[in-house]
Parts: structure tokens; C-alpha cells; sequence
């Protein structure tokens, strides 16, 4: 890689810790470690993950701090945001730094059509769904997508381009009615964008994972960024939690350099590595919801239809590319 590629990451992670480093020095904040440092371990592996898959760090983050350490979720998915807001970021300068191949047109749309989803999704749907509901939605989710990865990488000789192979008003338009929704389930969960970008390039248009996953990297930060902004300027009844904070404080050093490094990682990676890197992290998290939360009835009723209704949409996006495949 040209060394002034190189220098344009590290001059941005040098301006994050020194940023970082001189608030925690001028508010004293040194302490927050102590109490606070299983979330810098977390996010040391959730950042790496965030840049180097179509998860976002908050894919990991939330499982793990809802899941695991039994934290509200609405406080996992502002952390999500804040988290993301950095590491995203800065894995998203990699990849620009880097000239790895993205769908810039996607970008664009997907991207303004995540920005108003999070918007919606923070303000009008997330106080509608309770802590339990909120965890299982979130893994029966995700595991209609792996469903999917498996079903599109049994298929002999599927056709993988490296752009859009049609880029007109009508697919600009899905694209932007994509991101809505996939800026709502960000605005609930965390993440979700991602997901959503990445599962309609790969299946709908037949794109390449090494392509749809950076593209999916950068709608992540840019809509992590605009919900962070958001729960700022319009926190409603309940404003970002002090504690919230102390996690964001003792991941920040850590995800700056974490994401860009998942970032490099995946570049040299084939199509392979990247699907059974999902799948593991997809089935983990599903699994680690079994076994911790108290299933009830309307519980399973919603992993069921979660699950089912998230594989039928998955199927006829894949259905719908059916032309793109032959024009290729």
C-alpha cells in the first residue's frame, strides 16, 4: 500500500487518541478503567468484527452488553451509535485511504434513506419494544440473514459483480426505500443498515461480498453518526445515561484502531472467509439467547415470526435478482 495511504489512516487515529487522550486528562476520567473494562475487551474484538464484516461493532456490542451483562437495550443500542460513530468512521477513512472497491451509488441512497430511517426508528419505534422482546427480535433477525448466506453459497456458479449492473431513478429509488427501514432497525437495535444494504447488493443485485462489505461498512458510520447526532439534539424522555458515557470513554482508543484494522484484514480475504465469519458470529449470539433469556410463549412467538418473515423477505430479494443474474 502507497505509504501516504498509510498516513492518512494513522493521522486520523493519531487525531482520535490525542482528542481522546486530552478530554480524559482534562475531566479526569482515568478511573472509569477500573470499573469499566470489560467493555474496552468487548469492544477491542466487536471493532475488529465492525470492520471487517457487514456487522457493525454494535452487532457484537448489543448481544453482548443485553445478553451478557444484562444492560437495558435502549442504553446497548445508544452506546451502539456512539461506538460506531468512531470506529465505523474510522474503519470507513481506511477503506476511502485504502481504494477498496465500494458501491458508490448505493451509497448515496442507501445512505439519505438510512439517515431519515434512524430518525423514525429512535423516535416513534423504539418505545414501543421492552427489553426481552427487543434482545430476541434482534438475534431471530440476524438468523434469517445466516439462513441466507448458507442458501446463495449452495448455489452453483453464482454471479458476483463488482458494481451495480443498472443504475437508474428506479434503482435509486429502492435503494433509498431500502435504507428507511434499515435506519428504523438501527434506530431500535443498534445496527441493522448493514445488514439489510449488504443482503439486497449480495442477493438482489448479485454483487460481491468483498465489495458489499465495505459499502455496508460506510452506510453503518454515516448512519451511526446521524443517530449519535440525533440522540443529542432530540434525546425526548430519556437522555443518554451517565454510565453510557463511561462505556463510550474506555472504548474510544480501542475502536479507532480496531475497525481499520478489521478493515486491512478483510481486504486480503476471499468470499469464503467472509460468509463463515458471519455464520459463526450469527449462530454464537443466537445460541447465547436461548440459553439466557426465560423463553415465554409470546417470546417464541416472536423469534418464530421474526425468523420466518425476515427468510421470506431474504428469499424474494434473492427471487427479485433473478434478472440481474441473467443480464450477467
Amino acid at each position: 500500500m502507497p505509504r501516504s495511504r498509510f498516513r492518512t489512516d494513522l493521522l486520523f487515529i493519531l487525531f482520535i487518541w490525542i482528542v481522546w487522550a486530552f478530554c480524559m486528562g482534562v475531566w479526569n476520567q482515568w478511573g472509569l478503567f477500573v470499573e469499566n473494562w470489560f467493555m474496552s475487551v468487548t469492544m477491542a474484538f466487536g471493532s475488529f468484527i465492525a470492520g471487517s464484516t457487514s456487522q457493525g461493532g454494535g452487532a457484537v456490542a448489543f448481544p453482548v452488553m443485553t445478553l451478557g451483562f444484562n444492560i437495558d437495550p435502549h442504553s446497548a443500542r445508544d452506546f451502539s451509535l456512539m461506538i460506531q460513530s468512531v470506529g465505523m468512521t474510522s474503519a470507513a477513512i481506511t477503506i476511502f485511504a485504502q481504494r477498496i472497491a465500494v458501491e458508490k451509488f448505493t451509497l448515496v441512497f442507501a445512505g439519505m434513506g438510512g439517515v431519515i430511517g434512524v430518525g423514525i426508528g429512535l423516535h416513534w419505534i423504539q418505545p414501543f419494544f421492552a427489553a426481552n422482546p427487543t434482545k430476541i427480535f434482534f438475534v431471530s433477525l440476524w438468523l434469517a440473514f445466516g439462513l441466507a448466506l448458507i442458501f446463495i453459497n449452495r448455489i452453483k456458479r453464482p454471479l458476483r459483480f463488482e458494481t451495480l449492473p443498472e443504475k437508474s431513478p428506479k434503482i435509486a429509488m429502492l435503494l433509498f426505500l431500502t435504507g428507511i427501514p434499515g435506519g428504523m432497525v438501527s434506530g431500535l437495535l443498534g445496527s441493522g443498515l448493514d445488514m439489510l444494504v449488504f443482503a439486497v447488493l449480495l442477493l438482489g443485485f448479485r454483487v460481491c461480498e468483498k465489495v458489499a462489505t465495505p459499502t455496508s461498512v460506510i452506510l453503518m458510520a454515516i448512519v451511526s453518526v446521524a443517530g449519535f447526532a440525533w440522540r443529542l439534539l432530540f434525546p425526548g424522555e430519556m437522555e443518554i445515561l451517565p454510565k453510557t458515557w463511561e462505556y463510550w470513554w474506555v472504548c474510544v482508543p480501542v475502536v479507532a484502531i480496531g475497525a481499520p484494522l478489521g478493515a486491512r484484514f478483510i481486504s486480503g480475504r476471499g468470499r469464503r472467509f467472509v460468509v463463515g465469519l458471519l455464520l459463526f458470529l450469527i449462530l454464537a449470539q443466537f445460541i447465547a439467547a436461548l440459553v439466557i433469556i426465560p423463553f415465554d410463549q409470546s417470546l417464541i412467538l416472536l423469534a418464530v415470526c421474526t425468523f420466518l418473515i425476515g427468510t421470506a423477505l431474504f428469499r424474494l430479494i434473492w427471487f427479485a435478482g433473478k434478472r440481474y443474474a441473467r443480464n450477467g
